[in-house]
């Protein structure tokens, strides 16, 4: 899901700090190349396909919350290449300054991941290295998560890859649906059976509640309300991320479910004021019925808790997900950038994606391998892993301080949405909208 950090004000400084120096030392552009000829956009042949494995150091980072998965794919490439990854994992919160910082003064790794929502801000600032030659003669490029190689396109040119993927989805209590004489094997299609169903459960009484969410946290809203509006077919932004579109009719038909829920006390206790830091420990107690959540917290799982997994819908149907995690793409100033590459694009493969992801059961970053023998032991993980190519991943350079800032906006629209002042809903979408284009 995208970041809770905080603020990006320090951001927004050191990246334009960065910048200044960029341009100064006329370093590296999306369009250059490396002093050694092998920046970005260069090599040819074989090694503008796979890259280049001839013993070569690549230094990468990425942010703790991608820890397990980032150490799996390296420990496999390092395992079975000539070339060796050192892989630096820096705190989640402090992730952003440390690359702003890293950019000005020149000291960029070869390989640098981003929560997805953020990526932007690095492509528009020219960080990292345009990759589309080398990423559309990938044979399963169409197959990529093209939510996340959308987010990394700038000016029509491609700058990042999936690196992981974290999806929202519904999570259901099939024993307390078969108490409550609910089908089991017969999870919501559409917000209305999702009401009907978590009332159904709620009714048992005895510490048991239909639902659960994050009522204080706007990335908790963001990763899990938004799906259901995308379900109906209908934007939550405009094209350039500039605008909301959060006061709809979809929109407020989605609030009203969730308003609903507040008021009739079908919600578990404690939605109210939850932050997000244990909104995910709610669910694996056993109590809850249905309630959406992070496709990577499935392996996290009591193993005696009997669950199924299911799409977000819409008010009246459809699906949707909204498409989280990592994209990581080459740093502008790489002179690796042929054996960056080569990691890249093993990461991808076949190998890596079944026999690295799929076996952790994550999701993997192709739709063409959805189903695999890994996830084909588990119809959950199909389920998840199709629903990448439903997905969406908002694009906006100002997605933080605006969505997950715990002062932005939004969370203001999120909870008068849900706990006051329903009637202030056009005014709190145009306070968005301000952060958005401010």
């Amino acid at each position: 899901m995208g970041s809770t950090a905080g603020p990006l004000g320090r951001l927004r400084r050191l990246v334009t700090a960065a910048i200044a120096l960029l341009a100064a030392a006329s370093l590296v552009t999306a369009c250059g190349s490396g002093e050694d000829g092998s920046g970005g956009g260069g090599g040819s042949g074989a090694a503008h396909a796979k890259g280049v494995d001839d013993g070569t150091k690549v230094t990468m980072w990425t942010r703790a919350a991608t820890r397990p998965q980032s150490e799996a794919l390296v420990k496999a490439y390092n395992a079975s290449h000539q070339n060796k990854i050192e892989l630096t994992v820096i705190p989640t919160d402090d992730y952003q300054a440390k690359v702003g910082a890293a950019a000005g003064s020149r000291d960029l790794p070869d390989l640098f991941a981003s929560d997805v929502v953020f990526v932007p801000n690095y492509t528009s600032s020219a960080l990292f290295a345009d990759i589309t030659e080398r990423l559309d003669a990938l044979p399963f490029a169409k197959h990529l998560a093209q939510s996340h190689i959308k987010a990394g396109t700038y000016d029509g040119r491609k700058y990042v890859v999936p690196h992981t993927l974290d999806l929202s989805v519904l999570f259901y209590n099939k024993e307390l649906y078969r108490r409550a004489q609910l089908d089991p094997e017969k999870p919501p299609t559409s917000l209305r059976e999702w009401d009907r169903q978590a009332r159904a459960v709620d009714a048992l009484g005895s510490g048991v509640n239909g639902t659960f969410f994050g009522g204080n946290c706007g990335g908790c809203g963001v990763f899990t309300w938004w799906p259901s509006i995308w379900a109906a077919g209908e934007d939550v932004l405009n094209k350039d991320g500039t605008e909301a579109q959060l006061s709809s009719d979809t929109a407020k038909k989605v609030y009203a479910t969730y308003r609903n829920w507040v008021r009739d006390d079908i919600v578990a206790p404690g939605a109210r004021d939850e932050t997000g830091t244990t909104w995910t420990g709610v669910f694996p107690q056993g109590k809850v019925g249905v309630m959406p959540m992070p496709s990577t917290t499935l392996g996290l799982m009591p193993k005696d808790l009997d669950l199924g997994v299911a799409p977000i819908p819409g008010p009246d149907g459809g699906r949707s997900t909204f498409v989280g995690g990592d994209a990581i793409g080459i740093s502008a100033t790489s002179k690796s950038a042929d054996q960056a590459w080569n990691f890249l694009a093993w990461s991808l493969g076949d190998k890596a994606q079944v026999d690295v992801v799929a076996a952790n059961k994550d999701v993997v970053a192709r739709t063409d391998l959805a189903s695999n023998k890994h996830s084909k032991a588990d119809p959950r993980l199909v389920t998840i892993n199709q629903l990448v190519a439903h997905g969406r991943t908002p694009y906006a350079l100002k997605f933080g301080q605006t969505f997950n800032d715990p002062n932005g906006p939004w969370l203001t629209l999120m909870r008068d949405a849900v706990f006051g002042d329903e009637g202030g809903l056009d005014k709190d979408n145009e306070a968005v909208s301000a952060s958005l284009a401010d």
